[in-house]
């Protein structure tokens, strides 16, 4: 699932590939950037920002009084990055899901298919995107106190619908959320107030950062890697509790509600609340 450590595990890809090449040939099949031009930018950095990826570009040399840009795009469910080598394109099958193309001077080229919120900004201006959202874990700036801060500002939201608020704190996707409540003992429909807050930030960053950053780790919250074992209760709807035995349990999300997504939990280890309290809410 692409969560904030899919995408910054996404960004030191096309690190590897993309860092400090030169844009000859840009295509950005989205209306409103249809006109816009990245020939002649290097590429600085790919940043990240929760789900958020940020491409930074340089200035072109040839205009003197020019300034770097930021193309900014989130993969949401499905969206996707893909570098091909010189010579080699996608195969025609793919092109109607091609959203922007960026060919460098290395012969390689970028691609990037289904995806979502595309835009292009001053580098200075990427706080009109990413401004809203929480601390992210992953980030140089990483601020738990903030992150407990915002979290405890809401005493009465569920546990699961206050985790899945990227201003709250961000970087955690639907997978995330699920197997905190369970590592955290509680019902996912817990109010976030009743909660060890200090200790669910921590217990987060620590989750998130191991998942990017260690080999072999990628969304492994069970410790084990085996295929159905990886995981305490995502995804694991009527199979045994890993920990007590008792059939894991899931709920359907409430349709076009981003707070109420589909949750798994098992009733021995997660005491509390269940589905029944969802009340619908707005879209975030």
């Amino acid at each position: 699932m692409p969560e904030g450590d899919s995408v910054w595990k996404l960004a030191r890809r096309l690190d590897r590939t993309l860092l400090g090449r030169t844009v000859v040939r840009s295509d950005l099949r989205v209306p409103r950037l249809a006109t816009r031009d990245l020939a002649g930018r290097r590429m600085v950095e790919h940043a990240t920002y929760g789900k958020h990826l940020l491409t930074r570009l340089s200035a072109r040399a040839d205009e003197p009084d020019g300034v770097p840009v930021t193309l900014h795009s989130h993969l949401r469910m499905d969206g996707e990055w893909s570098v091909t080598g010189p010579g080699k394109v996608l195969p025609r099958r793919m092109m109607h899901e091609v959203r922007l193309v960026l060919g460098l001077d290395s012969g390689s080229t970028a691609w990037g298919l289904r995806l979502h919120d595309l835009d292009l900004v001053a580098t200075a201006d990427e706080a009109q995107l990413v401004g809203h959202l929480g601390p992210d874990p992953l980030r140089d700036d990483w601020d738990p106190a903030e992150a407990v801060r915002r979290l405890r500002a809401t005493p009465s939201t569920p546990f699961v619908s206050a985790l899945l608020d990227q201003t709250l704190i961000c970087g955690l996707g639907n997978l995330w959320v699920n197997e905190l409540a369970f590592l955290m003992g509680v019902s996912p429909w817990t109010p976030i107030g009743d909660v060890d807050v200090e200790r669910l930030v921590t217990r987060a960053a620590t989750a998130l950062k191991h998942s990017a950053t260690v080999p072999g780790a990628y969304q492994v919250t069970t410790g084990l890697s085996r295929r159905g074992e990886d995981h305490w209760v995502t995804g694991r709807a009527g199979r045994r509790c890993l920990r007590c035995g008792t059939e894991v349990q899931v709920v359907a999300e409430l349709p076009n509600d981003a707070a109420h997504r589909r949750t798994w939990w098992c009733p021995h280890c997660q005491p509390g609340p269940g589905p029944e309290v969802r009340v619908a809410s707005r879209q975030r």
